[in-house]
């Protein structure tokens, strides 16, 4: 089975695990009902939503909602695909070195977003990698055709993109709406935020406009709105994933669940986007200092109070040794974090350690 393969099998399964967890047989508290649909044409990954309204007519309208609104900002974060009448991620990619790009307010904002993100965490995360992930895409795809040939990108390349990832550079003209990349060999990759930072977008809006029990589930990122409104339970369950579990997984092969009532989850792990090269893992996030993929930890588990934050700190604590990991999240507010070790140890922070299944947290807190 092939690298994409295996990685949309376990989106899918991640997301039944989700619905086994957080979902139940009643469908019923009071005049709210619950619905559940899926989204299979956005980011890549398979999107499931699960929301208690008192209507089926409010459902479809939510549904309808982040299903158009995830759609066109997948079409503004592509970094791969172009579209009749809009300029893109990919658009100002192509323009590099050559002109600045008119774009929509979303782009702008995104990155702005990564680079204040960028800043508070070292420059971990960096959206301008682009020349650099290029190149790991490309063998990347190749070992999925040709498995038996995968190789790792030779290190005199990596060295030599890298020398036009410089963050700084991307100039965002917030006044005429345009970004430019200065140099023809630079190149935005905004994969490890765009998804979570897109889902966080529209269930604010969605909160504007009502919402107030939910679910979503988009690949590893996970984000709840207020409280399940079916009777039973206070909090939502998320479950977290064994990373040795087979691609076959079922809520035993889980390590722990978290229970938590109105916030975001997101799971960084080595195997979500690989390859196997002489027996090796090759996972898809890359170490800026390396630039070789990361090797501190088999996942990591962050919650916090939005989908977006949650996405770009996931990665960012991946991309860190232990010690320096733990002092991040522990120099910011509202972020909580689990750990899986190379050995499969699992270490926590104790705000964590308080909403997961194995420390006594329970759906209905007393």
């Amino acid at each position: 089975m092939g690298d994409e393969m295996k990685y949309k099998l376990l989106i899918i399964i991640a997301a039944l695990i989700l619905l086994l967890i957080s979902g139940c047989d009643r469908a019923e508290q009071g005049s709210y009902n619950r619905y559940t649909e899926s989204i299979f044409d956005t980011f890549d990954t398979l999107v499931q939503v699960v929301i208690y309204t008192e209507s089926e007519e409010q459902f479809r309208s939510y549904f309808n909602t982040i299903h158009d609104r995830l759609k066109e900002l997948h079409r503004l974060y592509d970094i791969y695909n172009s579209y009749e009448g809009i300029n893109n991620v990919k658009t100002i990619n192509d323009n590099a070195g050559i002109r600045p790009v008119e774009v929509e307010q979303e782009i702008i904002d995104l990155i702005i977003f990564a680079r204040e993100w960028s800043d508070k965490t070292g420059g971990r995360v960096n959206i301008a990698l682009g020349p650099v992930l290029e190149i790991w895409h490309y063998y990347r795809q190749e070992a999925l055709f040709d498995p038996e040939n995968a190789q790792l990108p030779p290190i005199e390349d990596l060295l030599e993109a890298n020398m036009y990832t410089d963050l700084d550079r991307v100039l965002v003209d917030e006044e005429n709406m345009t970004v430019f990349l200065p140099e023809r060999e630079m190149r935005l990759d905004v994969g490890a935020v765009a998804k979570g930072y897109a889902l966080q977008l529209v269930i604010d809006e969605l909160i504007g406009e009502g919402l107030e029990s939910a679910i979503f589930s988009a690949g590893g990122n996970i984000r709840t709105v207020g409280s399940p409104k079916d009777g039973e339970r206070d909090r939502w369950g998320i479950g977290v994933r064994d990373p040795d579990a087979s691609v076959m997984a079922g809520t035993d092969d889980l390590l722990d669940v978290i229970y938590l009532e109105n916030g975001s989850v997101d799971t960084s792990g080595d195997y979500q986007r690989y390859y196997i090269v002489d027996g090796e893992l090759a996972h898809h996030i890359i170490d800026p200092d390396t630039l070789m993929p990361a090797n501190y930890y088999r996942a990591v588990t962050v919650v916090a109070n939005g989908s977006g934050p949650a996405d770009f700190m996931s990665t960012a604590l991946f991309l860190l040794p232990y010690e320096e990991s733990l002092a991040l999240v522990e120099s910011l507010n509202d972020f909580e974090a689990l750990w899986v070790m190379p050995d499969g140890e699992i270490r926590t922070t104790e705000g964590m350690e308080q909403m997961l299944r194995s420390h006594g947290a329970t759906s209905t807190p007393q």
